[in-house]
């Protein structure tokens, strides 16, 4: 059976800007709490870096998820 619809890859491709996005907004934010340790605030050019970077494996993640409800809602139902 062909499978229809979007390609989890496409689906990523998609969200990945997104994914990016909230990946970098969170390490900002987890900089700022480690900052009442003595860590240093993350700049702006680091939390995108590494917002690139965990934001890639974590939109594959959700992007996986969202093809798997897509088949779930495109299944047959039992007679």
């Amino acid at each position: 059976m062909k499978p229809h619809g979007w390609s989890t890859f496409r689906i990523a491709l998609l969200l990945y800007p997104f994914g990016a996005g909230a990946a970098a907004v969170n390490v900002f934010f987890a900089s700022l709490i480690l900052s009442w340790l003595g860590w240093p605030v993350a700049s702006a050019a680091v939390s995108l870096g590494l917002g690139a970077v965990i934001g890639a494996p974590a939109t594959w993640y959700f992007a996986r998820h969202i093809r798997h409800l897509m088949d779930v809602a495109d299944a047959v139902p039992p007679t």
